[in-house]
């Protein structure tokens, strides 16, 4: 006597529930990367026309061979900090002129941002008139 069963176990697989997940973590993927902006950017610094009310208290230049100066007083990197100091100290609004050279890299003048930001330093980006 043969018995058979109702119930037959196929051999193949079903793929819809694969290919939804696969749909949605690729729509997923496409509305992140939109959200993602890049960390460096090629800029070319503009020219301008505008003039500033503000005085500043002290100008810091830097130079194409990377010579630091502070009202003409050559200054290294390190020592600049402790320079900006002395000679901001009583000022109400201390503001530093920032004098940059065109081939200087921006990590530099980043760098002065910096140690014009923890001394709570305003900063007065020259540029030249167009």
């Amino acid at each position: 006597m043969s018995l058979k069963t109702r119930n037959k176990v196929e051999a193949g697989f079903n793929m819809s529930s694969m290919t939804d997940l696969v749909f949605l973590l690729l729509i997923f993927f496409m509305i992140t990367s939109t959200l993602i902006s890049p960390n460096a950017l090629d800029l070319l610094l503009p020219k301008s026309s505008a003039q500033t009310d503000k005085k500043a208290s002290v100008s810091v230049s830097i130079t194409e061979d990377l010579v630091f100066a502070v009202d003409k007083q050559i200054v290294t990197l390190d020592n600049l900090s402790m320079v900006l100091n002395q000679k901001l100290a009583g000022e109400k609004e201390p503001t530093i002129s920032l004098h940059a050279d065109k081939k200087v890299p921006i990590e530099y003048v980043v760098d002065v941002m910096d140690i014009a930001r923890k001394n709570h330093y305003r900063v007065i980006l020259a540029t030249s008139p167009k």
